[in-house]
């Protein structure tokens, strides 16, 4: 186990320190085999915040501060919560005084290969989208000037901010940019049963997880949206889920197609991390899968590539024991003595 887990830290390491300026999208890739899983996609790291241990520092003790909020109550940490793997296990996010919010609270896990944030990629960066939640009368609702006074109040935010961001002091710019660092860390893509099958290892997976991938890959058509290292294609599609007024994408991209269309997310830690859907419509993978077989719910403006596939029971059975194959052995976080 000891060496496993070195192993995978120095993956991490190797990969975090990689530097991505491109950006791009992803071209659907279907059928394509498990080679297609390897993990081989850099991390997207802007070169004015390369990830160092002084940053991550600072991002974690940000993250998990209630001092973020203006009530002092709501931390990143309260809806992202390490120990239901960065989500917050309920059907719709909760926001300031306790009102539900229109759509499900995404786990973070591998944010950082994301080009596109938020359900509706309505954010360029992880760097612009760590201060959203922050900003938005929804949701933490700070303002950003009161809090900027408020760590400069603080002596030991003052010394992480310099150490992370030497001459830069505390802006709106260096609390993003030090929360994406930490969040950059929070990765799973490398020590799954499926990654391990994918390494060499037939002993991995069980025969009927290895007729699962099958199904995923082909018959049942998961990997035209769910593909690569991330299982996802990075775009957003309308899967004919009751969205009501909300019009995702739609919103910033005035295209028909994208009306009612959301962002793909990561398949890693699938199993962790219920309920399923942006708009927390589904407790269960079995639910997910009966969805795609049917061909979703409302139809009256579908992606080209939603359609209704037959599955047998033991197909349907397959899926999920694949599925649940995506989950990394877990790995307790300490939550930070948080700066006086």
């Amino acid at each position: 186990m000891g060496n496993s887990n070195q192993q995978k830290t120095a993956c991490i390491t190797v990969l975090l320190t990689t530097v991505m300026l491109a950006g791009g999208t992803f071209s659907p890739v279907v059928f394509a085999g498990k080679s297609d899983y390897q993990p081989s996609k850099t991390m997207r790291i802007p070169n004015n915040n390369q990830l160092t241990p002084k940053r991550v520092e600072l991002g974690k003790a940000l993250f998990f501060d209630p001092r973020l909020s203006d009530s002092n109550q709501m931390s990143c940490a309260t809806c992202h919560n390490p120990s239901l793997y960065w989500t917050d296990g309920l059907p719709k996010a909760i926001g300031k005084k306790s009102q539900q919010l229109q759509r499900a609270t995404p786990t973070i896990v591998n944010v950082g290969y994301s080009r596109r944030l938020f359900w509706d990629g309505r954010a360029r960066t992880l760097e612009e989208q760590a201060t959203g939640p922050i900003k938005s009368s929804l949701e933490m609702n700070q303002d950003i000037p009161a809090l900027i006074d408020e760590l400069k109040a603080i002596p030991g935010y003052v010394e992480l901010f310099e150490k992370a961001y030497p001459g830069e002091g505390i802006t709106e710019k260096t609390i993003g940019k030090a929360l994406a660092s930490f969040e950059r860390t929070i990765v799973s893509a490398y020590n799954s049963p499926f990654d391990r099958w994918v390494a060499g290892d037939e002993n991995a997976l069980s025969t009927a997880a290895k007729r699962g991938f099958d199904l995923f890959d082909g018959k049942a058509r998961c990997s035209i949206c769910h593909q690569g290292q991330n299982f996802t294609d990075g775009s957003f599609h309308n899967i004919g889920l009751n969205n009501g007024n909300d019009i995702g994408r739609y919103e910033f991209v005035k295209v028909k197609v994208m009306n009612g269309a959301f962002k793909t997310p990561t398949l890693r830690e699938i199993t962790r991390t219920a309920p399923y859907m942006h708009n927390g419509e589904y407790q269960t993978l079995e639910e997910v899968i009966e969805h795609y077989v049917k061909g979703g719910l409302d139809k009256s403006n579908l992606s080209p590539d939603m359609k209704p596939v037959r599955l047998s029971q033991q197909e349907k059975s397959d899926l999920v024991d694949f599925l649940k194959t995506l989950s990394e052995p877990s790995n307790p976080i300490t939550v930070p003595v948080l700066p006086n």
